[in-house]
């Protein structure tokens, strides 16, 4: 059973479809150019562009008004990539270990697709920006997360594509190797990364979203349910 069919007829076998798939399960047969997956042009980064996309972003709300978020900018497709390697080093030493993080996220998928010549951790984006704080913070992980999707929200008004570098993240939280390479002030760690770079492509519509769970509550609901299980109590003593 196949999770999906292809359109002979229409397909141009122009090998986005391979490109852009995130799991690597389509692939063009009888084809000897077969493209390989990387979700970003080869285009610098403009250091302007991104000045104005972090000054939108430093206007996001910090616990207390606290404004304790920094922000660390690799503009740099060579290095984005070799720090993509230090999370796969990262990967491998947590499989070695048998450290259960590695069988719930899959690690071994991961390493094995890495070994077949595909970034599948930072996409091959030419840029990563990454939101950092002190460690002693309460809500550096809050605020920084809120920072940084404040950026995520306005780079297409940019040009720029995103996504959320997640097993960058938790290699950086993890493995010292990244971290020296990140040079992070004393006392500080990341708690939010971002690959950043003009998209290859542009898609019609946005992934399916679930309807949402919601509930509305008024002053008068909640106030009678409190009266109902105060004299519910009073009647039980």
């Amino acid at each position: 059973m196949s999770y999906f069919t292809i359109n002979k007829d229409k397909c141009k076998r122009d090998g986005i479809c391979v490109s852009e798939c995130p799991r690597l399960i389509i692939e063009l047969k009888d084809d000897s150019s077969v493209p390989t997956p990387v979700t970003y042009q080869d285009k610098e980064i403009e250091k302007e562009k991104i000045a104005k996309l972090i000054d939108i972003a430093r206007y996001s709300p910090t616990g207390r008004n606290s404004q304790m978020v920094k922000w660390l900018v690799i503009n740099s497709r060579e290095m984005v990539y070799s720090m993509a390697g230090m999370t796969i080093d990262w990967m491998r030493y947590m499989i070695k270990e048998g450290n259960p993080i590695a069988a719930s996220f899959r690690f071994g998928d991961v390493v094995k697709t890495w070994d077949t010549g595909h970034d599948i951790i930072c996409r091959g984006a030419p840029g990563l920006v990454i939101t950092y704080a002190p460690q002693e913070y309460a809500a550096a992980y809050v605020d920084c997360s809120i920072a940084i999707t404040f950026l995520d929200l306005a780079a297409p008004s940019f040009g720029f594509g995103t996504c959320w570098a997640g097993f960058f993240m938790m290699a950086a939280s993890h493995w010292p190797p990244l971290q020296q390479s990140l040079s992070l002030p004393e006392g500080h760690s990341c708690f939010g990364a971002m690959m950043i770079g003009y998209p290859k492509y542009r898609y019609q519509r946005l992934p399916l979203r679930k309807k949402p769970d919601e509930r509305v509550r008024s002053f008068l609901i909640i106030a009678t349910e409190l009266m109902a299980r105060s004299m519910h109590n009073c009647f039980l003593s």
